[in-house]
């Protein structure tokens, strides 16, 4: 056996010009081949690695060889690990699948009495027999639940946080009325979830980005000027809109975009107006807003103004026309289905920033199996780009496989309870296009039976849930445009409440320009897919920000709030909807809803 194995992997050297002179070198490879159980062309790839980053002639020594040893060798994930890699990369019956299982247990157990010294230590010496472990195991969880972080980061343990966290199920804020004090559905049966439209007018696929032209921009933003003051032209019957750059000692009605300045953050002294191209040729004059007793403004936003331009050089508003959204989508179909649907909608991350174990996304898949909710809206991130360990480059798996891993775990979990899965991407998730708008993912293959109830969507994303309109997308707009928006009122109103009506009444799930230094947008697909086709029934926005439910202009907007903040745990939200007959007049789908902590 060592003569074949020397001569393969001298063969394999010699390819690319790693020669010997010493006769012990021979046998010293034999020696590294069996002692790290390594195939003759798994050791001459890592050799030929070693010695190119050496400064050094090609020429192989014991010296140099076991100085690769060290440095190389030794270090390399042990055989257990790679073991765990593999393990589950076939079909295993349900026996097969629980003799791993304790067979990982017994490995864990054995790795735990070479640790040094630690918290982990210290929660040791306080278990008995007679008290399990209080670490989450696999054993207590289904076999089609088989998820080992251990196999992608060397450190899996637990939050200790989020363990010990208190108000679990606690209802945070609600709205409407919840009829008893339990909640489910029916497990989707009976649930039709589609994308509102055509699918020419939806994100289906990715699509090539990282070059634009500042030309093809400018008409994004003209045209998107253009429709929403017509659609003001029309609803307040304005006659004719007149050139922001053109004296006028009366009132005049013009029509433009926000803007700031200069470069930095936008105030009441640093406003202007750029006016829009039929009218104004794109011309910029400063806003004074001292005769506004009230208003809100943001970058980006399309107004409709009357004004005085005593010079031509400044424009003194004394009006703003309040902002108009679509009409709600009125169902044609006569279809009978007119049952309540459950909701359950939750954002990532989905495991806390100091652990990968993903605890709190195997909590919410019990609260899937046990409430049963009709459709479960899952925002990214899944594998987040801000996570500790994410950042220092400590998993050892592909961000693609971990993200394989955790939709395999909630597809295969839910699968009893039968929900409709959607899973809406996120800029944060660190496998994914980061581009806006995000195309929906596509790196993972369903079974044939899982299509019927899976769905991937792009952000933003238009759906109807049994004829009711959701408008769904995972930026976080709220902070981005509560970080820009300036207002004065004279009552006492509500950031979040005023920021979705300036979403609603701009028509878009983006409104703001320039956008946030974290989006990378692609103004071509921002104009076919970011707009609003109608006002949505049910917008959610989830945020960085404090949980919500409001009714603005009919619509029912919810932040559920993030699964976790940090190390501790976060909060998901929960929906009773129900389509109303076309005949009657309309109300607000939504029945019920609530926040809850995890």
């Amino acid at each position: 056996m060592g003569s074949v194995c020397v001569e393969e992997l001298l063969e394999d050297l010699k390819v690319f010009g790693v020669g010997y002179e010493a006769e012990e070198v021979p046998e010293k490879l034999v020696e590294l081949c069996m002692r790290h159980r390594l195939a003759p062309s798994d050791l001459a790839n890592e050799l030929v690695a070693f010695t190119t980053t050496k400064e050094e002639d090609s020429l192989l020594t014991v010296e140099t060889l076991s100085v690769f040893e060290h440095e190389v060798l030794n270090k390399r994930v042990t055989k257990a690990h790679r073991k765990k890699d593999n393990r589950y990369s076939g079909i295993k019956d349900i026996n097969a699948i629980q003799e791993l299982i304790d067979v990982e247990e017994e490995e864990e157990n054995l790795l735990d009495a070479y640790t040094t010294p630690s918290k982990g230590s210290q929660k040791r010496n306080i278990t008995t027999p007679e008290n399990p472990r209080s670490k989450r195991t696999l054993s207590s969880r289904s076999p089609h639940l088989l998820f080992s972080p251990n196999s992608f980061s060397p450190s899996a343990t637990p939050s200790q946080k989020y363990g010990s966290r208190g108000n679990r199920g606690e209802v945070v804020t609600s709205f409407g009325s919840v009829q008893g004090t339990s909640w489910s559905g029916k497990g989707g049966h009976g649930s039709s979830v589609k994308l509102f439209g055509s699918s020419e007018e939806s994100l289906t696929k990715s699509y090539k980005f990282m070059f634009q032209k500042l030309h093809d921009i400018r008409e994004v933003l003209s045209w998107k000027i253009e429709e929403l003051g017509d659609a003001l032209k029309k609803h307040y019957k304005i006659e004719e809109f007149t050139s922001v750059l053109v004296p006028a000692q009366e009132p005049v009605t013009v029509l433009g975009q926000i803007g700031c300045d200069s470069n930095g953050k936008l105030n009441a002294k640093s406003v202007i107006l750029e006016g829009d191209r039929e009218h104004s040729s794109g011309g910029q004059v400063p806003v004074d807003l001292s005769e506004l007793k009230e208003y809100s403004l943001f970058p980006g936003q399309v107004v409709v103004m009357e004004s005085t331009n005593n010079t031509g050089g400044k424009l003194v508003a004394s009006k703003l026309y309040e902002g108009v959204p679509l009409p709600f989508y009125q169902s044609t179909e006569q279809d009978e289905d007119l049952e309540q649907q459950m909701v359950l909608v939750a954002c990532g991350p989905y495991t806390t920033s100091d652990s990968i174990t993903y605890d709190p996304m195997l909590d919410l898949i019990d609260i899937i199996n046990k409430d049963k909710p009709d459709v479960c809206v899952l925002f990214g991130p899944f594998l987040d780009a801000k996570h500790e360990q994410v950042e220092n480059c400590q998993l050892t798996r592909s961000f693609e496989d971990v993200f394989k891993h955790c939709l395999r775990m909630i597809i295969e979990g839910t699968r009893s309870a039968g929900s409709q899965l959607v899973f809406v991407p996120s800029l944060r998730d660190v496998h994914h296009d980061y581009i806006y708008p995000q195309p929906p993912f596509s790196c993972y293959e369903l079974s044939k039976d899982d299509k019927q109830r899976v769905h991937f969507v792009s952000d933003p994303c238009t759906l109807t849930i049994n004829g009711v309109v959701f408008g769904l997308t995972s930026t976080d707009l709220l902070f981005h445009m509560g970080a820009e928006e300036i207002s004065s009122t004279s009552g006492v109103t509500d950031r979040f409440t005023r920021i979705l009506k300036h979403v609603l009444t701009q028509r878009s799930y983006y409104p703001l320009y320039p956008p946030s230094e974290e989006m990378n947008v692609d103004y071509e697909n921002f104009y076919n897919y970011v707009h609003l086709p109608v006002t949505p029934d049910v917008l959610i926005a989830p945020s960085e920000l404090r949980y919500f439910i409001k009714d603005v202009l009919g619509c029912v907007c919810v932040n559920p709030g993030r699964l976790t903040k940090g190390q501790v745990g976060g909060t998901y939200g929960r929906l009773y909807v129900q389509r109303q007959d076309a005949k009657e007049e309309r109300k607000s789908p939504c029945v019920a809803a609530q926040v809850v902590k995890i």
